[in-house]
């Protein structure tokens, strides 16, 4: 009895070991970046991947699947195991402006993510050529409705986060703009500085040098606080314009039904690295502001930008090309 006794007791220790999970993490984790090497969303995953690597004790392996504007890399993610060893790094591109340029969207830019963290912000900048005739975001407003549709802005396409930026510019305003859609940033930007557009809402990083060696006038960034590479050019909002606010949002999000524990130990880790004062200076020099948050609060805020940009696209009668 006492052998059968001590057999059945040492099963249950057995059995009880096997059903508890291995410490997390045990193996090499993943952070999907759905744009090309290089790109702002690569710098700011293999800045956050290094270092989660040290904390983790686990390499955290970078891996470039761009393709669809984001949307193919993002799919991956949403579609992994939520077993906690895949990462991904989430757009304004692939999970707020994205289902208004793609209704047929094959995952829910919500609904199938864990939101871990916001990680960053860029704000656009509203740029004019030097020839137009105006000095600040009241001139210019007075110059459009003077003139209305006689000023032209860039976009790089119909529906894209420029294109609604401008649509905002022109709701809040009362003013009419004209609206070019271009297949490239670069031809975009190439008419903006040769006068044969007149204005545009560019993102931070691309527009800064064309600035600071006199190409590009700006008048306004569009996030609540100004920007440390351009302390002297007023928000939108200091400019006459409340209420205005616009951004390229970073996060990290892993696929629906990652454990809570995990989602918690990272967004902790994660906090701790976007306050780093070098990981600070690394992204300001990509014009990107660190940034961190609960998992809760990206999530309603991802929710909450999709709503707002699809209210307005709808508003304006804006479809994607």
């Amino acid at each position: 009895m006492r052998v059968l006794l001590a057999l059945v007791l040492s099963l249950t220790v057995a059995g009880a070991a096997c059903a508890q999970p291995a410490k997390w993490p045990d193996r090499p984790l993943r952070f999907v970046v759905p744009l090309p090497p290089g790109s702002a969303a690569d710098v700011m995953a293999r800045v956050i991947g290094q270092r989660l690597s040290v904390k983790l004790g686990q390499p955290v392996i970078v891996e470039n699947r761009a393709g669809a504007s984001g949307i193919l890399g993002s799919d991956i993610v949403a579609k992994a195991p939520p077993d906690g060893y895949t990462l991904g790094i989430a757009t304004s591109t692939t999970h707020i402006t994205a289902p208004i340029l793609n209704p047929q969207m094959p995952y829910d830019p919500v609904k199938d993510f864990t939101q871990v963290a916001l990680v960053g912000l860029s704000p656009y900048v509203l740029v004019v050529n030097p020839k137009v005739p105006a000095n600040n975001v009241v001139e210019l407003i007075a110059l459009a409705k003077a003139k209305p549709k006689s000023l032209s802005y860039s976009s790089v396409g119909n529906a894209s986060q420029a294109h609604l930026t401008g649509e905002l510019f022109s709701t809040l305003a009362g003013v009419q703009l004209n609206h070019i859609p271009y297949k490239s940033s670069t031809h975009a930007v190439i008419d903006l500085n040769e006068g044969r557009i007149d204005m545009q809402f560019g993102i931070l990083g691309t527009s800064l040098t064309l600035i600071r060696e006199g190409k590009l006038r700006a008048l306004a960034t569009t996030t609540e606080k100004r920007t440390e590479e351009l302390p002297d050019v007023p928000t939108m909002t200091e400019a006459g314009l409340p209420g205005f606010e616009a951004a390229l949002v970073f996060a990290v999000v892993m696929p629906a039904g990652t454990p809570g524990a995990i989602v918690t130990q990272l967004n902790k880790d994660i906090a701790e690295i976007m306050a780093a004062a070098d990981v600070k200076r690394t992204l300001n020099a990509q014009a990107i502001e660190a940034r961190s948050s609960s998992p809760e609060a990206i999530r309603d805020r991802i929710a909450r930008e999709i709503e707002f940009w699809q209210g307005l696209a709808k508003k304006g009668n804006i479809q994607p090309e």
